[in-house]
């Protein structure tokens, strides 16, 4: 690598640390506010970060060499996420929150990945900056940390597609016709605004301001995190409501969500077919749950109306807020659970899993091989939306696909090696991998990880990492190849 490829790597990581600093003391607002006791470690958290991210700046400022590398954005995307962890860690630590390393980077990875698993059984004894922090880093993390810093910084040396795409995997094909730049800045003009939106309404519901703006922050960027020890359980009917259209706006492509506020309807029907099937998994789902609940569990129907609706818009959004412990739930409905997590919401939006149009490229491509079979001699092209998928596309599908299931039995491999027992290990990789959270057993409902070894936070931590960034991100820098000129 050359030189002008070391400046391209490091130049992108001063403003994310900068910007992270400024956040940590923006935490100082609350720990004031009640006194909790952290101000002197938040700040001096906020205050280094704030200096490295500084100091890379200034010796950077100066050049100009643009790298023609193309294992550079690659090299970027992961370095940003994991720089951004390992200084994510510096609150937990200064203040004591926790005393192991793996904790704080669980937690800090869990943040700003938007995953929602914790090391934490009981949160509501923590302190108000680390709430807070928790909160803030899975709004920036939910939002995608490389989208934040192509918003705000004008030019990188590299090609801003390709960080993109690194970061996104290609996840929104379609949105390639607008140019990078004008997705961005309208996709965090759309962030911003439903996050205004649903703080307003929470507080018009009889919230707290404060209560409000965390729980808006993590519902609103599929992270899940709470400041109660029931997460979202102690709610009222009509709060946990409009969280769950939080949760809903989550999974819903970002760049549609634009294109409906603005109305440019006409331009709409080119991510109907993924609407609609996104929709349609989420209604079904909510019907066989609230069925189980009334029939199996025996709630009555307002109840289960309320946990089916609540529950499955947390699980298919990857969200990962918990309205009611659904370890003791039918066991149907747990292992549908599961199905939901890994498949996610729509391409384009803040959730995990798998996403819904891949699902749909991946059902279509195994009817058209049917048909095929029956009429080898008829051409039968992949279509979205009434337009011809190209096959590169399928195939890229397909890698993805593919990889997702290897690393989630591998995953499961790694945690019963550690000590973790079968269905915890299960719960564990497919929360972890597709951003849910919550996983089985101990870790599952309003539990937590607290319990796992240390070598199995590792593996989740890890896992957290791949599935934010879908896999192939994280895969192709260990492929040795990627390492010869």
């Amino acid at each position: 690598m050359t030189r002008a490829d070391y400046n391209a790597l490091s130049r992108p990581l001063s403003i994310p640390l900068m910007a992270e600093g400024a956040l940590m003391l923006l935490c100082l607002i609350p720990s004031v506010h009640f006194h909790d006791g952290t101000t002197l470690p938040i700040l001096l958290s906020g205050l280094f970060t704030l200096a490295v991210g500084f100091f890379i700046y200034l010796s950077l400022a100066r050049t100009t060499a643009r790298s023609t590398d193309r294992r550079i954005p690659y090299l970027i995307v992961i370095s940003v996420w994991v720089v951004l962890t390992l200084f994510g860690m510096l609150p937990f630590l200064a203040t004591g929150t926790v005393h192991r390393p793996v904790d704080a980077l669980f937690e800090s990875m869990s943040g700003l990945t938007s995953t929602g698993a914790t090391v934490f059984p009981e949160v509501e004894h923590l302190p108000a900056s680390i709430l807070f922090w928790r909160s803030v880093s899975q709004w920036v993390g939910g939002f995608g940390i490389v989208l934040m810093v192509l918003a705000i910084i004008p030019s990188l040396g590299i090609n801003r597609y390709s960080l993109y795409t690194a970061e996104a995997s290609g996840a929104d094909y379609q949105g390639a016709t607008v140019p990078v730049n004008i997705t961005i800045r309208r996709t965090l003009t759309v962030y911003i605004t439903l996050t205004l939106v649903f703080i307003l309404l929470l507080m018009g519901s009889g919230m707290h301001f404060w209560d409000a703006v965390n729980l808006t922050f993590t519902n609103i960027s599929s992270g899940g995190f709470s400041i109660h020890n029931d997460s979202i359980a102690s709610l009222t009917d009509q709060q946990q409501y409009i969280l769950a259209l939080a949760m809903f706006f989550s999974g819903i492509n970002i760049s549609l969500l634009y294109q409906l506020f603005t109305f440019k309807f006409r331009q709409l029907r080119h991510r109907l077919e993924q609407f609609c099937f996104y929709l349609l998994l989420l209604l079904s789902s909510i019907a066989f749950v609230v069925l189980s609940l009334h029939y199996h569990s025996c709630y009555d129907w307002e109840t289960a109306l309320r946990l089916g609706v609540v529950q499955t818009s947390s699980v298919i959004t990857t969200t990962g807020s918990v309205a009611a412990d659904t370890t003791l739930w039918w066991t149907p409905v747990t292992f549908l659970f599961v199905i939901l997590s890994l498949i996610g919401g729509m391409a384009g939006s803040t959730t995990g899993g798998l996403k819904a149009m891949r699902i749909i490229i991946l059902l279509r491509n195994v009817r058209n091989n049917l048909r095929n079979r029956l009429r080898p001699h008829v051409v039968n092209p992949l279509r979205l939306n009434g337009r011809p998928v190209a096959p590169q596309m399928v195939n890229n599908v397909m890698v993805i696909f593919f990889i997702y299931i290897i690393t989630l039995f591998l995953g499961l491999l790694l945690l019963m090696l550690c000590g973790v027992d079968a269905q915890q290990s299960i719960g564990a990789t497919a929360a972890c991998l597709s951003g849910y959270g919550p996983g089985l057993g101990v870790s599952g409902g309003f539990g937590a990880y607290a319990a796992f070894p240390a070598s199995a936070k590792w593996v989740c931590s890890l896992l957290m990492l791949m599935g934010r960034l879908e896999c192939l991100t994280v895969l192709i820098i260990i492929f040795p190849r990627f390492w010869k000129r």
